[in-house]
């Protein structure tokens, strides 16, 4: 049997490791983290995940594992290297490959040191071309050797979720393997042959950039129905005895849908759909290329929380010294990651809007607290939380909370106004014991809200920074223009979940090159005459120059241009000059730095 090597102790790599090992495999993980190779080498998890525990000691009695700081030996000693760091997003929500880069430039130096042909896999989630372009190019700087004569490379994505990590390993779905040759991919299934045996699941062999792809391609996916599902229980809430379980499971039953990924609820987050989504978007957006329905599977996202709020304030009048018990940290249960976690976006909106908050989960309360901090009252358990409170909301779908009965909210609360938001309860169970709210549930005519529950937001809301540099004004203009043909505007559109601000910066960077900090609004102008059907507001932002220098070149050999206000043309989308005059009138009343 081949020995292995992981680098990347997260969840994905220390799921995969004490797995490996625990079918007679030698397995040597590695990361930079000392502090974590020590536990891990006394038998201590560094992540909550069922079944690791049991499966790390196991494996470190029989020596079939073992951690180390030392790079060069992980190499040494084992056969296959799977790649499992993370991949975050930046600032700008593209994806960061640095701990990717660096992985690869310390497996190239220690295969520098080693004789025989070595095969590497990429497990993190990369963009397409990341696996025969950085990887592979960074490995043959740093060892000298040739990809494909020296070692090999494939791209082998995981399905893990967290909460099942072990069993998704040991059971998967399937097996996709991306590989830059034939060698490589015969080296890796033969592996998962002889693990497997007569378990193996199907093999997809592919190329390096279709494994890639898949992943994202898969996440986007799931994270689409559930958005779609959760679009439908936006719906069931405004028509008098509807409910989404029902349609769910209606729809279910059809093969070409399935039930699965079709719960409702407040949204999805943790550490893998946010950020994979969003990675997808800006590798997208580099190509110039709209993924519609992924911005709409985003939006629907980000909202969620906010509506179920709104739709929790409707009942409630406000929140304004209320004490809302919300029951549930983690972005899903099973875990203690609360990474993006929707429960932890609506504990900060009741905060924003005035609540007293009391948490409780069991699991996530020392990683919330890092988030959190004093802002909230935690909870000793489940009663506690919700005693003396005017509302509870269940934002993770725990076995603890599925066990609170309707006459213990009754009992402990000062009102007894439940939301469900993960949909964990029985409607007739509850509805005649307490006031009982939950996604997706419909209410009696009387009683659906009259105002607007759901959140939208102004695809024709476009963002302009002015940007002083000596006596010259920079004006932004798009060169991608999504409603080109229609309507033209200077400026940039905000995305799907970002702030004005964030896209000022964003749009700046893309048709610049250059970094700036928004400092102000200094003007809005909307004017509905322009834009028959369509009112289209601008906001404007000044801003100064944090880093960088003008670099792009906007058509060959042109430089950004820089106009004094009189200079400013007449044809850039539309006459900029009375609303750039309307800008500068406001920002010289308001003192704006650079004017």
């Amino acid at each position: 049997m081949k020995n292995v090597s992981i680098f990347g102790l997260g969840y994905v790599g220390l799921s995969t490791a004490v797995c490996f090992s625990s079918n007679n495999i030698n397995v040597v993980g590695y990361d930079i983290d000392k502090s974590k190779v020590d536990m891990l080498n006394r038998g201590i998890p560094t992540i909550y995940e069922e079944g690791l525990e049991e499966l790390l000691k196991v494996s470190l009695k029989n020596r079939k594992i073992t951690f180390t700081s030392d790079y060069k030996e992980a190499i040494i000693k084992s056969d296959i290297t799977f790649i499992t760091v993370g991949t975050p997003s930046k600032e700008d929500k593209s994806i960061d490959l640095s701990y990717v880069e660096s992985a690869a430039a310390q497996i190239g130096e220690a295969l520098r040191e080693k004789n025989t042909w070595h095969l590497v896999v990429v497990k993190s989630t990369v963009v397409p071309g990341t696996t025969e372009g950085l990887v592979c190019r960074t490995i043959e700087k740093t060892s000298g050797k040739k990809c494909g004569l020296d070692f090999g490379i494939c791209m082998n994505p995981e399905f893990l979720k967290e909460g099942s990590a072990i069993r998704d390993t040991l059971n998967p779905d399937r097996i996709i393997i991306g590989e830059y040759d034939r060698k490589s991919g015969d080296y890796l299934e033969d592996f998962y042959r002889q693990f497997y045996d007569n378990m193996l699941p199907p093999v997809l062999r592919t190329s390096l950039i279709n494994a890639e792809l898949i992943k994202y391609a898969n996440n986007a996916f799931l994270a689409m129905k559930i958005s779609f599902i959760n679009m439908i229980a936006n719906l069931c809430q405004v028509l008098p005895k509807s409910d989404v379980e029902d349609v769910a499971r209606g729809i279910g039953y059809d093969k070409r849908i399935g039930s699965l990924f079709l719960k409702a609820g407040i949204g999805w987050g943790g550490s893998c759909f946010p950020k994979d989504l969003a990675a997808l978007k800006s590798f997208s957006r580099s190509l110039n290329l709209d993924l519609p329905l992924l911005d709409a599977t985003i939006i629907v996202n980000e909202y969620q929380p906010i509506n179920a709020v709104n739709l929790v304030e409707s009942k409630l009048g406000s929140f304004k010294d209320k004490v809302v018990a919300v029951l549930g940290l983690a972005f899903k249960a099973g875990t203690d990651d609360i990474r993006e976690s929707i429960a932890i976006k609506l504990v900060e909106e009741l905060i924003k809007r005035g609540a007293k908050v009391k948490v409780y989960d069991p699991a996530a309360m020392k990683n919330a607290f890092k988030k959190l901090g004093d802002q909230v009252y935690y909870a000793k358990d489940p009663l506690d939380c919700v005693s003396n409170a005017d509302c509870a909301i269940v934002a993770t779908e725990w076995e603890d909370f599925k066990k609170i009965s309707a006459n213990q909210f009754k009992e402990f609360m000062r009102r007894p106004l439940v939301f469900d938001g993960r949909r964990i309860y029985n409607p007739k169970e509850y509805e005649n014991e307490v006031e009982f709210l939950a996604i997706g549930l419909g209410k009696k005519e009387s009683e659906i809200p009259k105002t607007r529950i759901g959140a939208s937001l102004n695809p024709s809301l476009a963002v302009n920074a002015i940007v002083a540099k000596e006596e010259g004004i920079l004006l932004l203009k798009r060169k991608n223009e999504p409603f080109k043909g229609f309507w033209s505007l200077p400026g940039g559109f905000v995305e799907y979940g970002e702030t004005v601000e964030e896209a000022v910066k964003r749009e700046v960077k893309e048709e610049t090159g250059l970094t700036v900090e928004p400092e102000k609004l200094i003007g809005v102008y909307s004017e509905r005459n322009r834009h028959p059907g369509r009112h289209v507001v601008a906001v404007c932002y000044s801003a100064s120059i944090k880093e960088g220098e003008v670099s792009l070149n906007l058509e060959e050999n042109e430089e950004v241009k820089f106009f004094r206000f009189i200079e400013i043309p007449k044809n850039l989308a539309f006459d900029h000059n009375k609303m750039i005059l309307d800008y500068l009138r406001i920002a010289k009343k308001h003192e704006v730095r650079n004017f």
